[in-house]
């Protein structure tokens, strides 16, 4: 582009700009949010034609007027430094994200699995998302028009349950052609699988196309959890069973099942999944520090949901101030008491791990104390010093141990340990967290729960509450 022609450009620019109703601020914003590195400042002396910007930061611009001017329908809109014709459509991968992307805009959450399938045949490929149901046993497909309907298949077996449970892509000869099954995951949680199959000629052999489907798979994970925190239309696939309001409560008030940065990684899990009634966990991740805390109310307990949910939103509320341990026990205590004044109380654990140094702080309030195991060792207990329920005296005693690089921490509630069998047997948690040993933490927590669930024939006395971290030690 010529000197007169970049100079034309900025004249129209500056004169669409005047038409955004934007002020300078919001203007630079959204250059910025697009990628842009010049100052707001230097954009205000551009679009006064006193400093001229490199072809492609014009073009930000351009782009940043031309999104509000589509808000505005029937405005003209901002030349770019070329034109964009058809040349500039994408194709390929990119044409397959951006469908994707563009799909997802504005539409009801069941329309998604079609918009999933249109977005592979940008790659010449055929895609089926599958959900996993809430108690992770079986896998549901979610059809389409563009393919038949298929059975659930199961996540303890099967080429697309080894995908699910190891959240790695695998590849499967079969009659009709090879098929690539890959999780689905919004960040580190598995909502799933996709299951890929190749039309035209594509070779799932191909590791830059796997590599290209793992993108997909993510992008789709992220916009299916994004979706059905507004709708219920994907929900009901992963529902097997009626959900209570109590169980209802307790689990939107749940984090995600599964979280991780470069220093962490942390999955939790509960039971029995369509009628917990007094079990909840959370936790956050810094770039320093992990906070971890797990509650139990007691499941035949009246107000139980509703004391466990004050006992979580009051601990996360004080974290979220800034509240160390203390100051987040006393937090739970006084919401607890000014609550309940009948007495009803809650255990729990609250835990604190500095990544920098693996230094684990934690406070038992009648709740169970951590377990920690890995690194050539089985689980054992961290030593500790229980105080009585929260809602019930305190403050209790803060204990410091410390994770040696590679270990794995375990919250849980006696839900898990203190329930037994016709025959009196309890349940084993240690030798079921060993013969987890060398699984990822999602898998490792899914492992636990349905071992639990088949030793109790799914009959829990208490609420099983799970919640399990790994710590890489320091980078």
């Amino acid at each position: 582009m010529s000197t007169l022609q970049a100079a034309e450009q900025r004249r129209v620019i500056a004169e669409c700009f005047a038409r955004t109703g934007l002020t300078l601020e919001q203007l630079w914003l959204r250059y910025f949010a697009l990628g842009g590195d010049v100052s707001e400042a230097d954009l205000a002396a551009y679009l006064r034609g006193v400093l001229p910007l490199p072809s492609i930061q014009r073009d930000m611009v351009a782009h940043a007027v031309n999104e509000r001017l589509d808000e505005l329908s029937g405005t003209r809109r901002a030349p770019y430094s070329r034109d964009v014709g058809d040349g500039s459509r994408p194709r390929g991968l990119l044409a397959a994200l951006v469908g994707l992307l563009d799909g997802a805009q504005r539409v009801s959450p069941e329309r998604l699995p079609a918009i999933v399938a249109a977005a592979g045949r940008a790659l010449d490929l055929e895609l089926t998302v599958y959900l996993a149901d809430y108690e992770q046993r079986q896998l549901h497909p979610l059809p389409t028009k563009f393919a038949p309907a298929r059975a659930p298949l199961p996540i303890g077996a099967g080429t697309a349950g080894r995908a699910y449970r190891h959240a790695g892509t695998v590849l499967s000869e079969e009659p009709g052609g090879p098929r690539l099954w890959t999780p689905l995951l919004d960040g580190d949680e598995r909502m799933g699988v996709l299951e890929i199959g190749a039309v035209q000629g594509a070779d799932l052999h191909d590791p830059a196309l796997r590599t290209q489907c793992q993108w997909l798979a993510s992008l789709s994970g992220h916009l299916i959890a994004a979706a059905m925190r507004y709708g219920d239309g994907l929900d009901t696939t992963r529902r097997r069973r009626w959900r209570g309001p109590t169980a209802e409560l307790l689990w939107q008030n749940l984090p995600p099942l599964t979280a991780a940065t470069g220093d962490f990684v942390v999955a939790g899990g509960v039971e029995p999944a369509y009628d917990v009634r007094g079990v909840s966990f959370d936790y956050a991740l810094s770039e320093t520090t992990a906070w971890l805390a797990i509650f139990d109310a007691g499941r035949d307990t009246g107000p139980a949901g509703l004391a466990v949910s004050t006992a979580l939103a009051a601990y996360r509320s004080a974290r979220r101030e800034g509240q160390d341990l203390r100051g987040q026990e006393s937090a739970v205590d006084k919401a607890l008491s000014a609550q309940f004044p009948d007495g009803t109380t809650v255990r729990g654990t609250l835990t604190e791990v500095d990544l920098t140094r693996g230094t684990l702080r934690h406070l038992e309030a009648g709740g169970e104390p951590p377990l920690v195991f890995g690194t050539g060792h089985g689980p054992a207990t961290v030593d500790s010093a229980r105080r009585p329920p929260f809602g019930d005296g305190g403050p209790g005693h803060i204990t410091t141990a410390h994770l040696r690089p590679g270990e794995l921490l375990v919250l849980h509630t006696e839900g898990l340990t203190g329930a037994r069998t016709a025959d009196r047997e309890r349940f084993a948690l240690a030798d079921s967290l060993a013969a987890g040993a060398g699984h990822v933490p999602p898998e490792i927590v899914r492992r636990v729960l349905d071992a639990a669930k088949s030793h109790h024939g799914s009959d829990f006395t208490g609420d099983a509450g799970l919640l399990i971290a790994y710590w890489p030690g320091t980078r």
